[in-house]
């Protein structure tokens, strides 16, 4: 480790404060009330409940999401036998990772014993705690005696990482390379260079998948585990344990189909290499430096691929591929076990994963790849937020399927689409969007059809079935980016495609009809045939409206305030809407708030801030949210005679006349439209009931800066910009919009057309 990366470590360990975990309430603490609520007297009533029932302790407690992580620290990834307490930083990592990717709450507890039964009794009486048990860097043969003693004697799930997540992810590596490599599971031979706990959990579970255990050669330190060796073997060892004269790993390579390496570094000999079997699969999994260096098989094997646990070689072998989702899948139904059929169930999610389209988040985490199914990736990437979409579901399904889920998740569909609040996190805000699109299906055109963004977000669109994708660019450059990036769907049978430099069916009429639109408006018609042929957002703008299509999504990487001008030329504003306004969802951990006007208008007047809420406001109700509206100021409730105030003041009192049914107050200060015990010390009473969803600021200025602020400060989801007080469903995306950010826009412009557009106006 060279030194100022080991010294970047101790820092992050060490500041803002020590370790990587803390406690953080989940419940309101702000009153006398709340105290009573949450400790005494109001704590009897959930303990008086759970008393009579055990199982509503999942209802009123921490404990159906909350994992344990158990070490005696004896075999912990290279470090070896540290101890508990050194172990506790490794500890707290794993913690880290069950919370960042599956939304699991974890306790680290180092267990200061090497005595099995000791260890045994200390993690049983736990129970009542956890809801499941992740078992970490305990050395063998201890680490089997101890899963199989707590598996027993616990109806929670125990899960011995180190053995059975790493085998998850290698068998789904070796599903998919055989399949490259066109052999079958059960005719291949495979060498091992190890002979530990991760190497009999992963030939195990291959054995389990149809491979003949004699078709197995297991090494260690010692050499060819073979039948006539002496001593005690780790329990399962003798089952492989054939008859042979072959003592070393060099005299068992040789025809070998599948080279597993848990051992350590530089133990393959390059020499060795010729004399594996064609298209061989090589899994060198040492930390940090593998058996043999891909680029050492490249030079002699090219027809080999090449799987290492390391992240910067492609196809890295890595447990969080596995051990958050298959615990978030056991506890979302109450798994008592994590048996054989959910760990294989995790391994089909995976393979299958690996095969599926390229993901955009996935590829921009790691340097734009392609990530195409191949030998360079037959297993996903950690960082693919599907994998919590399909391994969770998957392990659920099996638990229900064996009989070990004490409560069956109904609804498996209902359920992955809850998951997406992990993967995506505008989901949940999103989802009464994405039911209305489906209902109908419209035509939706794409003015950034060449981007990678908008193809990887027409394929989704299309799986989803939210609507028919018209792709605006030349027809060639999208064929081939479709290609490119790996996906399914098929130009003319998926999607269409409107190319403004060759489509002589269309483009003429679409002409004519810009020209008639922006002649008098400083456009001279030449100028104005060659804008559309030129200007996506021109193209798109018209299709929808000459009515080829239902809606449209304008924009492209060129900035945002000029393609919001061309479209505006096209498509104005609704009948009656003096000007048309942003709006922006932000999804954070605590919800979502709803900013206006965050793009648009610079200092709109008390009228404008009026009609802009009213608009805004139903907007929100798209979302299946009641609006809660605050107009914010620097000042708090007349406390200041400022023009700004005063305008917002006027707002509040226009909005009233117009719509008194709608819950608004203000001019208020941000902390007392959030936060209602706050705004009760400085006014009595108040229409707004809990804290506002939608806040309306007195200036562009203040809207922007907020949203960007809270995005960046809350790591939120921007959901917009939104354009308000269109006459027909049209948006102007951002450079910056995500697929996920597109498909969701794409929600909503389909939401805005299948409910018959009148405009969302005051």
């Amino acid at each position: 480790m060279i030194e100022d990366f080991r010294q970047a470590a101790l820092d992050y360990h060490r500041h803002p404060q020590p370790g990587k975990l803390g406690i953080q309430t989940t419940k309101r603490m702000e009153t006398q009330r709340d105290l009573a609520l949450a400790y005494s007297p109001g704590v009897a009533a959930p303990c008086e409940v759970i008393v009579a029932d055990p199982a509503a302790a999942r209802e009123f407690t921490a404990r159906g999401n909350l994992v344990g992580v158990v070490t005696n620290g004896t075999a912990v990834l290279g470090l070896g036998n540290i101890g508990p307490l050194a172990s506790k930083p490794v500890m707290e990592g794993k913690a880290v990772l069950f919370r960042k990717f599956a939304g699991i709450d974890s306790f680290d507890i180092e267990v200061d014993t090497t005595d099995v039964a000791r260890f045994c009794d200390a993690v049983a009486l736990l129970e009542p705690t956890f809801g499941g048990i992740n078992l970490e860097d305990i050395k063998a043969p201890e680490c089997f005696l101890i899963e199989a003693e707590l598996r027993s004697r616990m109806r929670i799930p125990v899960f011995h990482d180190d053995q059975h997540g790493t085998a998850i992810v290698c068998a789904a590596a070796i599903t998919n390379a055989l399949l490259l490599q066109e052999k079958r599971i059960e005719d291949v031979r495979l060498v091992t260079a190890g002979a530990g706990a991760a190497a009999i959990a992963c030939v195990e579970l291959l054995v389990s998948m149809g491979m003949s255990p004699a078709n197995v050669t297991l090494t260690d330190i010692d050499g060819v585990v073979h039948a006539d060796r002496a001593g005690e073997m780790l329990p399962n060892m003798r089952r492989f344990a054939h008859a042979t004269t072959a003592r070393t790993l060099g005299d068992v390579v040789g025809g070998a189909d599948i080279f597993l390496g848990l051992s350590a570094p530089g133990v393959f000999k390059p020499d060795w290499l010729p004399l594996l079997a064609p298209r061989p699969l090589i899994l060198a999994m040492a930390n940090p430096n593998p058996e043999i260096m891909p680029h050492l098989v490249r030079e002699r094997r090219p027809d080999a691929i090449v799987a290492t646990g390391r992240s910067d070689f492609p196809n890295q072998v890595n447990n969080l591929l596995c051990f958050p989702y298959i615990f978030r899948g056991a506890l979302d139904c109450q798994a008592t076990e994590i048996n054989e059929a959910m760990k294989m169930a995790a391994v089909s999610a995976i393979a299958a994963l690996a095969r599926a389209e390229p993901d955009e988040a996935v590829a921009n985490a790691y340097g734009g790849e392609a990530l195409l199914f191949g030998p360079e990736h037959i297993i996903p990437k950690p960082f693919d937020p599907r994998l919590i979409l399909e391994v969770a579901p998957a392990v659920a399904r099996a638990a229900e399927q064996t009989g070990v889920a004490l409560s069956p998740i109904g609804d498996l569909a209902a359920y992955r689409a809850s998951l997406g609040r992990h993967a995506h996190g505008s989901t949940q805000l999103m989802m009464p969007l994405f039911e209305s699109a489906r209902r109908e299906t419209k035509r939706v055109a794409y003015a950034a059809g060449e981007s990678d963004s908008i193809l990887r977000a027409a394929q989704i669109v299309v799986d989803e079935r939210l609507a028919r994708p018209v792709l605006v660019g030349r027809r060639g450059v999208i064929e081939d980016g479709i290609r490119r990036l790996g996906l399914r769907m098929r130009v003319d049978d998926h999607v269409e495609v409107f190319d403004p430099t060759g489509d002589d069916a269309l483009l003429p009429d679409l002409q004519e009809r810009y020209v008639a639109l922006v002649e008098r408006r400083g456009v001279p018609p030449a100028a104005a045939r060659r804008r559309l042929r030129q200007q996506p957002t021109v193209a798109a703008a018209m299709l929808l409206e000459a009515g080829l299509v239902d809606a449209a999504l304008c924009g492209t990487p060129a900035d945002w305030s000029m393609e919001t001008r061309l479209a505006l030329e096209i498509v104005p504003r609704a009948e009656g809407v003096d000007r048309v306004s942003a709006l922006t969802a932000l999804i954070h951990g605590q919800g979502t708030l709803f900013f206006a006007d965050t793009h648009l208008n610079v200092d709109p007047t008390a009228e404008q801030l009026a009609e802009l809420t009213l608009m805004a406001a139903e907007q929100v109700r798209r979302f299946g949210l009641t609006p809660n509206v605050a107009l914010l100021s620097h000042s708090n409730f007349g406390a200041s005679k400022a023009p700004s105030a005063r305008k917002m003041r006027d707002a509040l009192r226009l909005v009233r006349a117009r719509a008194p049914e709608l819950r608004i107050d203000g001019e208020m200060h941000a902390d007392a439209a959030i936060n209602p015990s706050i705004r009760s010390s400085v006014v009595s009473e108040s229409v707004l009931d809990g804290p506002a969803n939608l806040l309306v600021m007195p200036s562009l200025d203040a809207a922007n800066i907020a949203l960007t602020l809270l995005t960046s400060v809350t790591r939120g989801v921007a959901v917009g910009p939104i354009l308000v007080g269109m006459s027909k469903p049209l948006h102007v995306l951002v450079p910056s919009t995500t697929t996920r950010g597109i498909v969701n826009m794409t929600a909503l412009v389909v939401t805005e057309s299948v409910n018959d557009w009148k405009g969302t106006r005051a």
